[in-house]
């Protein structure tokens, strides 16, 4: 996503961690999580409220839209009859009680059942998706996978009014700013004639259409691609489609390169060399004995980059990811959510199953207990950021240098575990 959607991503997901949240909105394919909380800021967010009524708010709105250059017809008509829509304020302060867990997280998002309708989706529209991949360079399967997560392949879009919980949103104070310029921008989408006041319906983020794109984005990447004079999203598979595949392009996806691929690692690997943040060549990591998780060498590819992480722990699947990878996060900053798209990409070309499974019985935490290991880390001298609930890089960083300090393997996975080792350095 843009980096004005990195800020948008606080509606509806998890930064670096776990949940899925789309181009700034709440993800229609996949249940969301947490908000994730800018660095050195609580996650939970005050809540000025309102300082007009809403009378006088909307009046406001319409003088900023007509000085935008809005028309007074699609000024009058959409914010005339504006509602203050109570759930979207609900729903953008709801915090989840729990961090997802690689194997729950799965489940949920690429079960059996959604990798054979991907299969179906990705045969049935074959020739769209070429003509696509001829335009953007993007592979079919890949962009499936995002039809897939983002709304269950057009299935599920979403059911608010856009106009209303935009407004709702800019109205209510909390982010205030960045939603009143989205609700600007959806009133150009209105007035460009894409689409009709009562037909823009999207997430209770304002996120829209099959691939879940912010009226911002909506603006600087969507495409009619069906060539009928409009963008549609909402009922144009091959304009949201097309549309997803140049994002992903103007992102910087690199064309004829994987996203990465389930890797094992040498017995007794230094495990600090792990993590997001911890890249080599391609040729180091097949030095240090890392190998295909089916124990094929590395592919030889001069300059080429990779991270190699460990979402489960040590004993859960290994993932060594590449630049797409990192693609993949600019539209959703979730490690999951972008395993999963790459998962999912690979399970449409007929690749198997994880080789390592997600461990069983590898439990969720609470929010508290993260901030518990957040806080405990503090203490320590670890310095795993404000304790916001979320293992964030940061976090993991810290992590891993407490496990290496004790000799543990240095994976810097959350559980339970963790916590009674933490828990241990204060007693007495």
């Amino acid at each position: 996503m843009t980096r004005v959607h990195l800020f948008a991503l606080a509606l509806a997901g998890t930064l670096l961690t776990q949940g899925c949240a789309s181009n700034g909105g709440a993800n229609a394919g996949v249940p969301n999580n947490a908000p994730p909380a800018k660095p050195g800021v609580s996650r939970v967010a005050t809540r000025p409220g309102p300082t007009q009524s809403w009378q006088s708010f909307l009046s406001d709105l319409k003088a900023e839209a007509l000085a935008a250059g809005i028309s007074s017809g699609t000024v009058e008509s959409a914010l005339s009859g504006a509602q203050i829509e109570d759930r979207a304020i609900v729903l953008d302060g709801k915090q989840p009680e729990f961090n997802k867990t690689l194997g729950a997280y799965f489940d949920i998002a690429v079960p059996e059942s959604r990798v054979a309708k991907a299969r179906e989706m990705f045969a049935a529209n074959a020739a769209l998706l070429s003509r696509i991949e001829h335009a953007y360079g993007i592979p079919p399967a890949i962009l499936v996978a995002f039809w897939g997560l983002e709304s269950n392949f057009g299935s599920n879009l979403g059911n608010f009014r856009i106009i209303d919980t935009l407004a709702t949103l800019a109205y209510e104070g909390r982010r205030g700013a960045f939603f009143r310029k989205e609700l600007i921008e959806a009133l150009r989408i209105i007035d460009a004639g894409n689409i009709s006041v009562d037909r823009m319906v999207g997430s209770w983020a304002g996120a829209m259409g099959q691939t879940q794109f912010m009226p911002s984005t909506f603006l600087a990447h969507a495409v009619d691609f069906d060539g009928d004079g409009r963008i549609d999203p909402w009922n144009s598979t091959a304009d949201a489609l097309a549309s997803g595949a140049k994002y992903l392009a103007d992102l910087g996806w690199k064309a004829g390169e994987p996203w990465g691929y389930e890797v094992k690692l040498p017995w007794g690997m230094d495990l600090t060399m792990t993590g997001i943040d911890a890249k080599r060549s391609l040729s180091e990591w097949s030095a240090l004995g890392v190998r295909l998780a089916d124990g094929r060498i590395l592919p030889n590819t001069p300059g080429a980059m990779a991270s190699v992480i460990l979402p489960a722990g040590h004993e859960g699947p290994v993932f060594l990811v590449r630049d797409n990878y990192f693609t993949i996060l600019d539209w959703n900053r979730s490690l999951l959510y972008a395993l999963a798209v790459g998962y999912l990409a690979d399970r449409i070309m007929g690749a198997p199953g994880l080789v390592t499974p997600p461990p069983a019985g590898d439990r969720p935490l609470r929010v508290s207990e993260v901030m518990e290991i957040q806080n405990s880390l503090n203490r320590l001298g670890y310095d795993a950021g404000t304790a916001d609930g979320l293992v964030g890089s940061q976090t993991r960083a810290a992590i891993r240098r407490f496990q290496a300090s004790k000799g543990y393997p240095a994976d810097g996975h959350a559980d339970p575990e963790l916590i009674r080792d933490l828990r241990t350095q204060f007693d007495g």
